[in-house]
């Protein structure tokens, strides 16, 4: 099974930037950057990030001696902030705690902040060769698959058998990081998720697939149970001083969107914040603020729903809350990307401050 996927893999491995090497050689600091990125993220967003980060953070060095402002406004987009904040303690840990060398065992990388046991046995597999396995959802559809198991995903009673399975491959190979990423690949462009069908055709384990022999491909694995989304109401309002400033304010470090900024916001999970409240919040008569936009945001758990007004004020205006910045220092802070779409963007798809 393992010569299998590796044969396949290096065939048809898509050309991705931090695919710069075999498994096995690469640099950990850029299987870490990547492996964080992908978490609860689509491989087309972090390609337009990955890059551009690493250009800015070359280095393991130059991530830990960064300001986390510059770390978040280089996430901006992303989403999930919490692991570009990880990230960066991550970097300061091995500087600072480890004399700047990335530790090789497996257990020293699970002390790093944010990094588990899949990104673990990711770095440890693909940066240094060692035979850990990796367990993400991908890897989960293969192996429920190619077994026949009927549950879901994430079942926590199935999680220690799909991880001895995972490890059985990382330990039968020569090539655990090749056969671990075949695995990962294998799941992201050829044993797809419902609604789309399998490419069962062109799979290099169908051979010996329960699912493909037993036609239950769409039915393995079961599907995840979900809990209903929470509605959460957040009114805004976009204030402009002279044509050239907007009003804006950096939330608490901690809770959703820890640190990162945005146009005075309230928020409520009762129902919607009325006109009088968001104007007494940064100190303007109700009155004069109009309509804007409003649109809905989905998260993993929450279904936000935003309602946006705006004003323009004189110099004299002495706002209660906030700061205030042009669009072009905006731009590069860490926003979410709601909040980016409020600041940076009008509901007709132009500039909404020029």
């Amino acid at each position: 099974m393992g010569a299998a996927l590796a044969a396949w893999f290096g065939a048809n491995a898509r050309a991705l930037p931090w695919r710069t090497s075999i498994a096995g050689t690469r640099d950990p600091y850029l299987v870490l950057v990547s492996e964080t990125m992908l978490q609860q993220t689509q491989v087309s967003r972090v390609l337009g990030k990955f890059d551009a980060f690493v250009r800015r953070f070359p280095t393991l060095k130059d991530l830990a001696g960064a300001d986390e402002a510059d770390v978040l406004g280089a996430w901006s987009g992303m989403g999930y902030y919490r692991r570009a904040r990880n990230l960066h303690s991550a970097a300061r840990m091995v500087m600072m705690e480890m004399g700047g060398v990335f530790p090789r065992d497996p257990a020293e990388i699970r002390r790093l902040p944010g990094v588990g046991r899949y990104t673990a046995g990711a770095i440890a597999s693909i940066a240094f060769g060692l035979a850990e396995p990796i367990v993400d959802g991908n890897v989960s559809r293969v192996l429920l698959r190619v077994h026949g198991r009927e549950v879901a995903s994430d079942d926590k009673k199935i999680q220690p058998w799909l991880w001895e399975r995972a490890g059985e491959l990382a330990r039968v190979t020569e090539t655990p990081g090749v056969v671990n990423e075949a695995m990962m690949e294998l799941g992201a462009t050829v044993c797809l998720p419902p609604p789309a069908m399998p490419r069962c055709g062109v799979c290099p384990l169908r051979a010996g697939c329960a699912a493909n022999r037993d036609g239950k491909q769409l039915e393995i694995p079961r599907p995840k149970i979900r809990g209903a989304k929470v509605t959460m109401h957040c009114g805004v309002v976009v204030v402009r001083r002279n044509e050239r400033e907007l009003l804006v304010e950096q939330r608490a470090r901690e809770g959703m969107w820890g640190g990162l900024w945005q146009a005075p916001t309230i928020e409520s999970m009762e129902g919607p914040i009325s006109q009088e409240l968001l104007g007494a919040a940064v100190g303007i008569d109700a009155g004069r603020l109009r309509p804007e936009a409003s649109f809905e945001h989905q998260t993993t758990h929450r279904r936000v729903v935003f309602q946006v007004w705006r004003a323009d004020v004189g110099a004299e205006f002495a706002a209660r809350r906030g700061l205030w910045m042009t669009v072009g220092t905006i731009s590069g802070l860490g926003l979410s990307n709601a909040q980016r779409r409020i600041l940076l963007e009008s509901v007709e798809g132009g500039t909404l401050w020029t």
